[in-house]
């Protein structure tokens, strides 16, 4: 008798208290991510770290390896989105995101900041001072994204990318 009792007890636990207990779990992870999602979306400026690669693979943005000081931002509208990045390479690494992006040092023009002060407001970078400076707009057909390109090569060893990468829906 005390042995069907026990068992019927912990039946009812099992068929009750696992499925509650996996609700409560799933209900906290969603919430969490609903709050992840939010603290992203809601951001008015740079957010540290790396676009996601679907972001990098949209707006044609192929961050190096190694970077660091890496940074995004992304807006959308009706009218135009835009993916602002920044990240500090090495020389090696320059070469291998114009490679990415379909462009070489050559096509850098010098003292040329293609980025417009409207985009530099809305990133809070100050694309000014000593420099050397070096520019590069890549107009390209619809779908493909232009992309506005600077260069910060104050320090040649560790050269600072800014790059805008705009799409017309």
């Amino acid at each position: 008798m005390i042995r069907r009792r026990a068992l019927t007890l912990l039946i009812i636990v099992l068929l009750i208290g696992v499925p509650a207990g996996y609700l409560v779990i799933s209900a906290n992870q969603s919430r969490d991510s609903g709050k992840d999602k939010e603290e992203k979306y809601s951001a008015t400026g740079l957010t540290a770290g790396w676009p996601s690669k679907l972001q990098r693979r949209l707006y044609q943005v192929p961050v190096p390896h190694p970077s660091d000081k890496v940074a995004y931002y992304e807006t959308n509208n009706w009218k135009t989105s835009r993916l602002y990045v920044q990240f500090e390479t090495t020389p090696a690494g320059l070469d291998a995101f114009l490679a990415g992006v379909g462009a070489d040092r050559d096509d850098l023009k010098q003292d040329d900041i293609t980025i417009g002060a409207r985009d530099q407001k809305i990133t809070g970078w100050r694309l000014t001072g000593p420099g050397p400076w070096q520019g590069l707009v890549q107009k390209q057909k619809n779908p493909a994204p232009t992309r506005d390109i600077v260069v910060d090569l104050s320090d040649p060893d560790l050269p600072m990318v800014y790059v805008v990468s705009r799409t017309v829906p």
